[in-house]
């Protein structure tokens, strides 16, 4: 151990005084020669490697420049509101005898003040770890590492068979168990024309459409892929340096670009940040690779993907990119190539440092951009490759080169190195998650398949976001580093040693019903008899709307909505008002409306896609991808089926005698977004649901330079309330059970990197103050109105929405931006929004929200076409608004 220390304190002293060397690589101090006679290292261990006529070339200004693309990337992306407008002339305004006579009030509801509550009740983060671990050969806890074959690293071996789910107590039970096994349902036709056709992607599995990887395979094919830390690009014989390899970069938070400030925001945010693309800090490439070179992504999984750069499409010489969300180096696996590693920020120096193992060979990299890399190069016939550093942009190999090179970034000097070191070799190949829930306790775990050099030896070193560390089990914290790295997003990354790690949710909502719902008093299904008086005198001129005309609609979106509003108010009416009577012919009409999207017959029906398996709408067959908000391209479909689901599971609940007819139907929306298995003939696994980001994506098959996103936090906690309540309709217990584990990882995620709090430490302080993330910047699709941008991350408001949303969050943006002395008051709002925003504020303050609802000559232009004015007096007469 002294001798290993002496070794690197040597190592260190060598490379501070190598400033002083010159010209290509050479023995050029005292320290290299000692250090080649006493080490068995390689002859060319410790030289450093200088570009040719490096004093020239070290004064240039690097080829590579970033690039800060800004302004929203529109398509698929309809700039209709997120909700149907209605002609509001039929309802009556100022309806008499809302209110109990002894409640009436004349007096529009005041502001809330200063003084609302700050505590709200939200999943408590597990004690972040207090030291780093030490350097194992295996990990500690968790299963036991997945392995492959260093011959043969890509193979992905299925997931084990899962018993059939039953319903019952949530005592461990598998949230991951299938929801169905069979096709879609026979009113669903199946079509092979999608209008977006599959060219690259390599699988007849069902495939992946909003994961990270898209870019690979999507367009020109030369858009990031985001894993985080790192994104990859694919050159394509673009860029300064012509290359056809694959780009690696890591941003810092100095390269950064910032918005204007917004004036209007206490405190003057900006308006958005921009990560700049186009930064060719390192390149995979190969002298073979040229005009003739294809890209294929192969074995697209969740959590993982291969891209394959072939030399031809017909040639067997390739590289080969294990592409894993979190993964801790870059790897590429060569197949008889010559390996060129590029830089348009220009090598500085190259070290060659040894060799950590047998039969692995370490060059320490430094680029004219300050930064520190780290290579290692596993040859498969453990000969010494040599790269030679030949100009100051390319770093050369062997030819016929078949075997591992890894690239990592170190920002943790030498003690970040050893940690590299000892996991160097081995990489991660496909990822798996496994997850059960006891009680309000869930928890997950995601692992990973390794190939590579010793890999039962040797542990993988992968990088875990903010809000994995704050639930790490204790045997998971005990495997943290202080190695750490900016993501584009979600803050700082932490490098963590093993194969797995184990989170833990506890108190997840597993008390949220159809009722209103608070942490301090549960569900709230008994309403005060003022409350049920004014439901019942609301309800009548809302359940006169033409069910039929409004969910028939063009959009699923739409119609989706619409129908949840129906089942939603029939519910309200029904079991909070306590009046039966009042919604016998609506819910038949609901009924109705219902059967016409499972037989079918809607102005758009559904289809099942043959070419990426799922079931979309037909409406983007016509030649426009953006309609219906891009549904046919996969986009929003957890948004779109999740309102059906969850009207679904309200009928359900009311009739138990309909399942029969309409659970296959409704499980198939399930399937599509949000699959619970990976071996589904039909459906991919997690659509939409990103199990590793924390939270879904909702663009789908459309090209995009800044990856995919998600315009509407409030709508993704909405589909997990959904399936949770639609498995406990339908009896599924793992469905149940993986909607309140998927509602407990969104209440952490979403307070960590869409919804900012002052104290939020991952996103910028500066862009803070905007209090959510919007898309790309502070904004939305269809406007940049501060109801608009902070509205649609509140809408619908749901019983569960007091779990994701928290008081303190509600109470600070409504100061800041809605309040009477903000910049944009609440009671100044037209149209539906002010519903929206007075519904939200009775998260904070509900009385004044009762107040809103219930004041006379009130005007229905205020509530939008998927909200009714009924369950909005009820969600804030359940959570104290009522006398």
């Amino acid at each position: 151990m002294e001798g290993s220390k002496w070794k690197a304190a040597a190592l260190l002293t060598w490379i501070l005084a190598a400033e002083s060397a010159y010209g290509l690589p050479q023995v050029g101090t005292a320290v290299e020669s000692i250090l080649q006679k006493t080490s068995t290292e390689q002859t060319s261990a410790y030289v450093t490697q200088y570009p040719p006529a490096n004093k020239g070339n070290r004064l240039l200004i690097p080829e590579s420049h970033p690039v800060y693309r800004f302004g929203l990337q529109r398509d698929g992306r309809s700039s209709q509101l997120p909700f149907p407008e209605l002609d509001v002339s039929d309802f009556v305004h100022g309806l008499e005898g809302l209110i109990a006579p002894d409640q009436q009030t004349n007096a529009a509801p005041a502001p809330p003040t200063g003084d609302q509550p700050t505590s709200g009740k939200q999943p408590e983060s597990i004690p972040a770890p207090t030291n780093t671990a030490t350097v194992k050969n295996s990990p500690e806890g968790g299963p036991e590492p997945q392995t492959t074959s260093p011959a043969d690293p890509h193979p992905i071996d299925p997931p084990p068979p899962v018993k059939p789910n039953t319903a019952g107590n949530m005592n461990g039970q598998d949230v991951f168990q299938p929801v169905a096994t069979g096709p879609a349902p026979a009113s669903i036709q199946s079509r092979g024309d999608h209008p977006v056709q599959n060219k690259h992607a390599d699988s007849k599995d069902p495939i992946e459409t909003n994961k990270f990887y898209a870019g690979f395979f999507l367009g020109t094919q030369t858009n990031a892929s985001f894993t985080q830390p790192y994104s990859l690009a694919w050159s394509k014989g673009g860029g300064s340096l012509k290359s056809w390899g694959m780009g690696i970069t890591h941003i810092p938070s100095d390269m950064l670009a910032w918005g204007p400030k917004n004036h209007k925001i206490p405190g003057e945010p900006v308006q958005y940040y921009i990560n700049p693309v186009g930064l060719q800090q390192i390149i995979f490439s190969a002298s073979e690779l040229g005009d003739s070179t294809v890209l294929k992504t192969e074995q697209p999984k969740a959590f993982s993907a291969h891209a394959v750069i072939k030399r031809s499409s017909d040639s067997a010489q390739q590289i080969t990119f294990p592409v894993i969300q979190g993964m801790g180096y870059t790897t590429a696996v060569y197949k008889d190539l010559q390996p060129i590693i590029e830089s348009g920020v220009f090598f500085r120096k190259v070290v060659n440092a040894g060799s950590p193992r047998p039969g692995i060979f370490k060059y320490k990299v430094e680029l004219e951009d300050d930064t520190t890399w780290l290579m290692y190069a596993t040859p498969d016939d453990a000969k010494d490759p040599e790269f030679k550093l030949v100009s100051k942009i390319s770093l050369r190999g062997p030819r016929g080169y078949s075997g591992t090179v890894q690239i990592a970034k170190n920002p943790a000097g030498v003690p970040g190195e050893k940690f590299y070191d000892n996991s160097c070799g081995v990489y991660p190949v496909a990822g798996h998650i496994s997850g059960s829930v006891t009680d309000d306790v869930g928890t997950y775990s995601l692992s990973w398949t390794k190939a590579g050099k010793d890999v039962k030896k040797t542990p993988l070193l992968m990088f875990a976001l903010p809000h994995h560390v704050q639930s790490f089990d204790k045997a998971t914290q005990g495997r943290v580093t202080d190695i750490h790295l900016r993501t584009t997003t979600k803050g700082n990354s932490t490098a963590v040693v093993g194969e797995s790690w184990t989170m833990v949710e506890p108190k997840l909502p597993i008390g949220i019903g159809f009722a209103p719902w608070s942490a301090t008093q549960g569900s709230v299904d008994k309403l005060s008899p003022a409350a049920q008086h004014a439901i019942v005198q609301s309800a009548p001129h809302e359940l006169k709307q033409n069910i039929s005309e409004q969910t028939d609609l063009n959009s699923m979106y739409y119609s989706g909505k619409a129908l949840s509003k129906f089942a939603t108010l029939i519910y309200t009416v029904k079991e909070l008002g306590n009046n039966v009577e009042l919604t016998t012919d609506a819910f038949q009409e609901l009924k109705k409306a219902f059967a016409h999207f499972v037989d079918n017959k809607q102005q758009y029906p559904l289809a099942y896609d043959t070419v990426w398996k799922g079931v979309v709408s037909t409406a983007g067959y016509d030649g426009d991808l953006n309609q219906d908000f891009g549904n046919t391209a996969y986009n929003d479909h957890h948004f779109h089926y999740g309102y059906f689901i969850q009207a679904a599971a309200i009928i359900g609940a009311l009739d138990p005698s309909w399942l029969a007819a309409n659970k296959e139907w409704v499980n198939m929306l399930v399937r599509d977004a949000s699959n619970s298995v990976e071996n589904d003939d039909f459906f991919p696994f997690s659509r939409g649901f990103d199990w590793y980001n924390g939270h879904s994506w909702a663009k789908g098959l459309f090209e995009s330079y800044d990856g995919k996103d998600q315009e509407s936090s409030s709508e993704d906690t909405m589909f997990a309330y959904a399936i949770k309540m639609w498995g406990q309709t339908s009896r599924d217990a793992s469905m149940e059970a993986r909607g309140n584990l998927m509602l407990g990882i969104l209440g952490r995620s979403l307070n960590n990197y869409f919804l900012m709090e002052d104290d939020n430490i991952n996103q910028p302080p500066n862009f803070i103050a905007n209090r959510v993330t919007g898309i790309v910047d502070h904004t939305t699709y269809f406007g940049a109105n501060l109801e608009f941008v902070q509205g649609i991350h509140m809408l619908p408001l749901m019983p569960h929405t007091p779990y994701a949303r928290r008081k303190e969050f509600v109470h600070q943006e409504w100061q800041a931006m809605f309040a009477e002395d903000a910049s944009t008051p609440a009671s100044k709002v037209e149209g539906g929004w002010k519903g929206v925003l007075y519904a939200n504020l009775a998260l904070i303050d509900p009385k004044a929200s009762w107040e809103f609802f219930t004041q006379p000559d009130f005007d229905y232009s205020w509530i939008d076409g998927g909200a009714t004015r009924t369950w909005y007096l009820a969600f804030a007469a359940g959570l104290g608004g009522a006398p």
